[in-house]
């Protein structure tokens, strides 16, 4: 059986999901009717929609395209954002999804009222997921009660596809690094400390120089030796933004006039020039963006255009034939304190004699002190998932302390012993009111078939994280497995196993009848679990889409996560486990739960017999045996079946109790009788 379930397992990794996009004619459904559906990227997978005068009015999108995060299931999770140019979302639709509260638990209208929220939203924002109310650049979502996980991935996933397209799409709209010149450093400088401490930037050329950049082109011009030291071009650069530069080059007059026209998103830059080469063409329009000039920024170019002041130089600044300022829009990635180039074209060839125009660049560096800016750096987006351990830190201490107590004391039994039923019955509901129905931390084979999907369908496994609570509760119990076996969690930390264990304590303070099947029918029934297990695999493999509904078979979801919330048949059915449980002792738990077969199976690297068993256990002791709820304690060697075996202690405490313990009962009736025998030899 677990070889097949192995063998299971392989093929399920072998198996891969192929997701298909959208269509032209599906996608045409979500746009209103006033607008269409341009053409797709050629490179992203995103399509335009135009206005009605063919302008672009927004972008549609599926997020499964662009940032494939997986749901909390492991499955596919894929939303169709509609954005607009300005980066705000004009609706957001859910497209496909298999998380399983969603599927079957509360429903996908929740889920569906969750993504209108982003109506209206924008991506300048920081848009987060939860209860904390909306301040400054931050925006919180209204989360789902019992799917904040999902929702929160589902957000992970907008906001990462969406953030892709505007960096590509919507320059200025994805956030950026935030530099302003400072306002109050004045320093105080003449024209030559200006150039030393590169506040002004100079670019000179001569015809020789300018003429190499043609040496193979047609457009290249034979010089006189004499000319070939002259003057092609003197430029000088300066960023007017920055006030140890601005009063130190412009008359006030200038600078009143750029105050007064300059926006807060622009910066002002001045440049002054000399020789033959003109850096504006003849047929420039003033307040306009030059032909012949650019400004670049890590490899792309930047919107500017010509401011049409009035420049009035400082006296001690050298005359200059030719001098514009220019306007750097740098809502366009424009960062001043970082490097950036200026080209000032040359271009030949625009005649009649040659038709194709070349153009070559005269290229000038500027980098300027960064002394000089107020730099806020852009602020560092905290993942997601790590904002899920923020916001439930407490809870996650105090499970790690609860966690730690409880491996001290499977390590320190011997401490617990007495008075065992009160302090196991205490930590129990520990489990099932802070585990279970406060912290949400009931394991499930949903996060099992979840990782194995995400496995096979190459997606990232950090949805884990979004449930830390439970993460830490995994992490626990795959340690406790090759130390201690199954038991761990299935004995202590299910909380949905407290419920059964309660139930059959009220079926006995009831005096209600009990049922126990022999030996050999148990040894059978015990396998049913495995058959349920590899059934949820092959479901996986074969048939996906009903999954959701077979792992029904686990009520966790109806009694722990939902707490009965739910529609009467799941309710019902979970109810009648528990029913059941008042007569047989965690019947679910020991024959039809999955995740214990799963548990089971890994638990077979347990390599420590860590529960001491005597020789004499089994023969002629069983008492261990008989008291054994479990029935996981084999009658005829006294040996512990750890596949079955939920850590109990009950075994433990009889084994060191001399009144229960046959073979302490005996040691010590021995022991009295040579206690007598030897008082009579000394007594007479």
């Amino acid at each position: 059986m677990f070889r097949l379930i192995l063998i299971i397992f392989i093929l399920l990794v072998s198996f891969n999901n192929i997701h298909a996009s959208m269509t032209k004619e599906e996608l045409t459904k979500f746009i209103p009717k006033s607008l269409n559906l341009g053409e797709k990227d050629k490179v992203l997978p995103v399509w335009e929609v135009l206005d009605r005068d063919k302008n672009i009015h927004s972008y549609i999108f599926e997020t499964f395209d662009l940032a494939p995060i997986a749901g909390f299931s492991g499955g596919k999770m894929n939303m169709l954002v509609n954005m607009s140019i300005e980066g705000d979302f004009l609706n957001v639709h859910l497209i496909e999804q298999d998380e399983p509260v969603f599927v079957s638990g509360l429903g996908v209208q929740p889920f569906i009222d969750f993504l209108k929220q982003y109506k209206g939203k924008t991506l300048k924002n920081s848009i987060k997921v939860g209860d904390l109310k909306s301040t400054g650049n931050t925006v919180y979502l209204d989360a789902v009660s019992k799917a904040t996980a999902s929702v929160k991935i589902a957000n992970d996933s907008i906001l990462a596809s969406s953030i892709k397209i505007a960096k590509e799409k919507l320059s200025g709209v994805a956030p950026k690094e935030i530099s302003h010149p400072k306002k109050d450093l004045l320093e105080k400088h003449s024209w030559k400390s200006l150039l030393e401490n590169k506040l002004v930037r100079n670019l000179k050329v001569t015809k020789e120089e300018a003429e190499k950049l043609f040496i193979n082109s047609t457009y290249k011009n034979d010089l006189l030796e004499e000319e070939k030291d002259e003057l092609f071009l003197d430029l000088y650069i300066a960023d007017l933004s920055i006030p140890s530069a601005a009063k130190n080059l412009i008359k006030k007059s200038t600078q009143d006039e750029i105050k007064g026209q300059l926006l807060e998103t622009e910066e002002a830059i001045l440049i002054l020039a000399n020789g033959e080469h003109q850096i504006l063409s003849e047929d420039f329009v003033r307040y306009t963006s030059p032909d012949t000039l650019e400004i670049q920024q890590e490899g792309f170019a930047l919107n500017i255009k010509d401011g049409d002041y009035e420049i009035d130089l400082l006296d001690g600044i050298p005359d200059f034939e030719q001098s514009l300022i220019l306007q750097v829009d740098k809502r366009f990635d424009f960062d001043p304190s970082a490097l950036w180039t200026l080209n000032a074209k040359i271009v030949r060839g625009n005649t009649t004699l040659y038709s194709v125009p070349e153009t070559k660049n005269l290229s000038l560096d500027v980098h300027i002190n960064k002394k000089y800016f107020d730099i806020k750096q852009k602020e560092k987006e905290t993942p997601l998932w790590l904002l899920s351990i923020y916001e439930q830190k407490e809870k996650l201490i105090i499970l790690t302390l609860l966690l730690s107590s409880l491996f001290i004391i499977l390590f320190k039994y011997q401490v617990v012993l007495q008075k065992l039923r009160y302090k196991r019955s205490f930590l129990l509901l520990i489990t099932l009111f802070f585990i279970g129905w406060y912290g949400q931390g009931q394991l499930s084979m949903v996060t099992v078939l979840g990782l194995v999907k995400a496995v096979v369908n190459s997606q990232s496994l950090h949805f884990l994280l979004y449930d830390p609570f439970s993460l830490i509760i995994w992490f626990f119990v795959l340690i406790s497995l090759v130390i201690w076996g199954r038991g761990t969690f299935c004995g202590w930390l299910c909380p949905y196993g407290v419920l059964q264990e309660f139930s059959h304590y009220i079926g006995r303070i009831l005096k209600l009848p009990r049922i126990k099947f022999s030996e050999s029918l148990n040894s059978k029934l015990i396998n049913i679990k495995y058959v349920v297990l590899a059934s949820l695999i092959l479901s996986a493999i074969f048939a996906p889409d009903i999954t959701e509904y077979i792992i029904e078979i686990e009520p966790f979801k109806t009694s722990i996560t939902l707490i009965f919330d739910r529609q009467w048949p799941y309710v019902l059915y979970a109810l009648f486990w528990l029913f059941l449980g008042m007569f047989l002792f965690k019947g679910f738990c020991r024959y039809f739960c999955p995740l214990g077969a799963f548990l089971s199976i890994i638990g077979r690297l347990q390599r420590f017999n860590w529960l001491p068993r005597r020789f004499e256990c089994g023969n002629p002791c069983n008492n261990c045996h008989k008291s054994c709820n479990y029935q996981a304690i084999d009658k005829k060697s006294g040996n512990i079946k750890y596949a079955e075996c939920f850590q109990c202690l009950d075994c433990v405490q009889i084994y060191s109790d001399s009144n229960l313990c046959k073979i302490l009962k005996k040691d010590a009736k021995k022991e009295k009788d040579m206690q007598i025998k030897d008082w009579r030899k000394t007594n007479g």
